[in-house]
């Protein structure tokens, strides 16, 4: 018994040493998507939903809710964004080549039709990020013709 009291005590030790180290916030100022959203047009639509499914992950400005302030949460939503921004990040858009930004915008279509993106433990507590089927099918088509663009500019002249 002496030993789970032990563990338990540095557990809660760990937990509050935790909250005095918190993970940097991924948070920058101004219009971080503008090339993005310059380059690739999408509709009012479109551009509503990326900023409320997609923005938050993949770029770097993230709207950080209450519960980040609590440890290990902080770190775990940390971690996701990290990711999240390592697979596309719409804020670095103008350092992709041509090819790389029609590579991202596969993606996109890609995990828009297999309904893997947004996570489902982020539509949990962001409800306003859950897409239906017909939003899924708007960025998806608008994806496919902004690929196009980037294609043409792969041609040889």
């Amino acid at each position: 018994m002496k030993i789970i009291k032990k563990i338990a005590l540095a557990v809660l030790i760990v937990l509050i040493a935790m909250q005095f180290y918190r993970p940097k916030k991924n948070s920058t100022q101004g219009n971080h998507t503008i090339t993005f959203i310059t380059e690739t047009n999408p509709s009012p639509e479109i551009k509503k939903l990326l900023e409320s499914s997609c923005y938050n992950c993949h770029s770097n400005n993230t709207k950080y809710p209450w519960y980040n302030d609590i440890a290990p949460i902080s770190y775990w939503l940390a971690n996701h964004i990290k990711e999240g921004k390592g697979h596309l990040n719409f804020s670095e858009w103008e350092g992709y080549s041509s090819k790389k930004k029609d590579h991202k915008l596969e993606e996109v279509i890609e995990v828009m039709d297999e309904e893997v993106m947004p996570l489902r433990e982020y539509t949990w507590t962001h409800k306003e990020a859950k897409l239906l089927n017909d939003q899924r099918s708007s960025i998806i088509e608008w994806a496919k013709r902004t690929r196009v663009l980037y294609q043409l500019n792969q041609q040889p002249q």
